[in-house]
């Protein structure tokens, strides 16, 4: 028990440092991922609901995609084929070929994956306001922009939050299938730290708490953000 104890240490022999770098980085790719899913589900949801056919048609074959093909294969997929795509763009152009950053890459594929399930649920929040609030902007003499950032999106919210939440929580996982395309977070520096320690039990042990205190964590702030863009709604 000691000797497990002495393998979580922040300082060498310990990898408990190397761990909580881990957790660092699955937490800054999964913010900057969900920040970028929020963007694309928020005007994906406004091209849903107010776009013509053929935005409607190409967002609908988006999301259906996204959400029909395992996450796996999406991030092997966008991961590589993006790249290599990218590259052979900028050369074509004159340009040299980026060398990218795991960090900016994790985000980027993992937040347009999250951009097809947010486009779905920020759609259903926006069509659950009842319509009246819609039509007495109007008729205030509001304009379309104003309408949505004073009436639509404070809304719309208490409904969205719910499907969001989950939605962080699904993210906060996905950060560990990055790990086979060499991305550094929490799952990855768990496998090198048991690899080179054959501590194995110790350390997924460890990692399961490191991801749980993250549920919890996050737990806590939905709720009071649910609780705080609740107050004045009825309640059953």
């Amino acid at each position: 028990m000691w000797e497990s104890l002495q393998l979580l240490a922040l300082s060498p022999p310990g990898r408990g440092l190397t761990l909580l770098q881990g957790l660092l980085s699955t937490v800054q790719i999964a913010l900057g991922a969900y920040a970028l899913g929020l963007l694309i589900g928020f005007f994906g949801a406004l091209g849903k609901i107010h776009g013509g056919p053929v935005l409607r048609w190409t967002l609908e074959i988006y999301t259906t995609l996204i959400r029909a093909i395992p996450e796996l294969v999406l991030i092997l997929l966008l991961y590589y084929a993006g790249t290599a795509a990218l590259n052979a763009s900028l050369e074509g152009l004159g340009y040299q070929p980026l060398d990218i950053s795991g960090l900016i890459a994790g985000i980027v594929v993992l937040g347009f994956v999250q951009g097809a399930y947010s486009t779905e649920v920020i759609r259903a929040a926006m069509q659950a306001v009842a319509k009246g609030q819609v039509e007495a902007a109007f008729a205030y003499g509001m304009s379309r922009t104003k309408m949505l950032v004073r009436v639509m999106i404070p809304a719309m919210i208490p409904f969205a939050l719910p499907g969001l939440a989950n939605l962080w929580l699904i993210v906060t996982k996905d950060t560990a299938l990055l790990a086979v395309v060499g991305f550094f977070e929490l799952a990855s520096a768990t496998k090198s730290a048991a690899g080179s320690t054959r501590s194995y039990l110790t350390f997924y042990l460890a990692a399961a708490a490191l991801y749980l205190c993250l549920t919890l964590v996050s737990n806590v702030i939905f709720r009071w953000l649910e609780a705080r863009y609740r107050r004045g709604h009825a309640t059953a």
